[in-house]
């Protein structure tokens, strides 16, 4: 039996229990190509447990894959409404969780499986003589080891925040004042709201995850007197960020435009643009006072914001170290593949999601390794939910030796489904947001 034969009888590692890898995982299936899907998590859609209490802008009809949802409504699944706007609780509980209790995935997923690193058996980078025919070896954090034939990497970026700081390295002092400061999207109207009643919060960050705390800090605000708000953001004017009312695709998230705005004129909101925080200092009184102010975020221009709690929403990075000893070719800029980047225009901040792309711009030059979902954008913004299942869709077909448009009847090209939930076609199944709540 030779190397080659070998290896494509290697189940594909999908790297990632979340929406994307289950759909991955889901889309490899039904090629007839056996996935071994490895979570770090202790079960599906542990990163999205940490925003459980958000609510998607989006409804269910746009955020189920539809091989999934084929899946689903073939087992008797009960789907939910589909216009109801999912929270990321709902959207464990009614979705990702009874997919990967499914008999074609349940015994493909290994959980409390952390990848540590990936490489190609008996080679490292330098090495190219017989690379293709090579299999992947991925070690997880306990040692143990699992070959591949090829490497779905879908394990997102929500571990791997931006800094506060505002130039791409930490604040100085940063990592001293971590005990005062909460990563994106804090739960302030419940397990978090004892930090933040009655007390001032800073909020760094342009994005939606933002716009989400602040407006539960309104709420907070409205229940607990001397909660106070502050809205600390790098860019000069917020209103390209937030586009209110109608001129927002989706009528839940234009709203958010609108509202910010009516808050921050009524004086319910304090706003610092143009605020790119340069230090944090801890201030002597929050080490011996369980009250008072805790932090002062310094800029380079000497503007100064003092508060006891600061919420970190500058959104987040691709981390590729798992990847070190492959042959990668990521944008500079952006962190994302090569021919991706070349699709995203950082400069426009509302249009930060790339048109539908396929394997060619997710290609690198090692054969067989695909980053998917959120991972994919590196450090751009606004990744939408449907566009890692187009994603995963034709990387299946890539690896079952066809191309999305002559994939055979087992690749499910289209996806009748009874539940009205996902019942379009794979091709033209419509965007939604996975990382854009509310």
């Amino acid at each position: 039996m030779s190397i080659e034969y070998a290896t494509r009888q290697l189940p594909v590692v999908v790297i990632g229990a979340g929406p994307v890898g289950l759909a991955a995982a889901a889309h490899l299936t039904g090629c007839g190509v056996p996935p071994l899907v490895l979570e770090a998590g202790a079960a599906a859609g542990a990163a999205i447990g940490n925003w459980r209490h958000v609510r998607l802008f989006s409804s269910w009809r746009d955020n189920v894959d539809p091989v999934a949802a084929r899946l689903l409504d073939t087992a008797g699944w009960a789907a939910p409404d589909p216009t109801h706007r999912p929270t990321g609780a709902e959207l464990i509980e009614e979705y990702l969780l009874p997919l990967a209790k499914l008999p074609p995935l349940a015994d493909r997923i290994r959980y409390r499986a952390r990848v540590d690193g990936i490489t190609r058996l008996g080679l490292d980078r330098t090495r190219g003589a017989g690379r293709d025919a090579a299999p992947f070896v991925v070690r997880l954090a306990d040692g143990t080891e699992h070959l591949a034939r090829a490497v779905v990497d879908a394990s997102g970026t929500w571990h791997n925040p931006n800094h506060l700081g505002g130039e791409g390295l930490p604040a100085i002092g940063e990592t001293s004042a971590t005990a005062y400061l909460d990563f994106a999207l804090p739960d302030v109207l419940g397990a978090d709201r004892a930090a933040h009643a009655s007390r001032h919060t800073v909020v760094v960050g342009a994005g939606h995850s933002a716009a989400n705390t602040l407006l539960d800090l309104v709420e907070l605000a409205a229940q607990q007197p001397g909660t106070r708000i502050t809205w600390a953001v790098r860019r000069t004017r917020v209103d390209p960020v937030f586009a209110p009312g109608d001129s927002d695709a989706l009528p839940a998230r234009g709203a958010i435009g609108t509202r910010l705005r009516q808050l921050i004129d009524d004086g319910q909101i304090t706003l610092e643009s143009g605020f790119v925080t340069h230090r944090v200092t801890v201030l002597p009184s929050s080490r011996t006072a369980a009250t008072g102010p805790a932090v002062r975020l310094s800029t380079r221009d000497g503007r100064a914001v003092v508060a006891d709690r600061v919420v970190v929403a500058t959104g987040f990075r691709a981390d590729h170290r798992i990847g070190a000893e492959l042959r990668l070719d990521v944008d500079p800029v952006l962190g994302a593949s090569r021919g991706l980047a070349t699709l995203l225009d950082p400069d426009l901040p509302r249009s930060w999601s790339a048109p539908p792309h396929g394997v060619t711009e997710l290609r690198h030059p090692e054969p067989g390794y695909f980053v998917v979902g959120i991972k994919s954008y590196g450090r751009a913004s606004a990744f939408l939910m449907a566009t890692g299942y187009r994603q995963v869709r034709q990387v299946a077909a890539q690896l079952a030796g066809t191309t999305a448009a002559t994939r055979p009847a087992r690749c499910h090209p289209t996806v009748p489904v009874a539940t009205g939930v996902a019942g379009r076609t794979a091709a033209d199944h419509r965007p939604s947001p996975v990382a854009v709540f509310r």
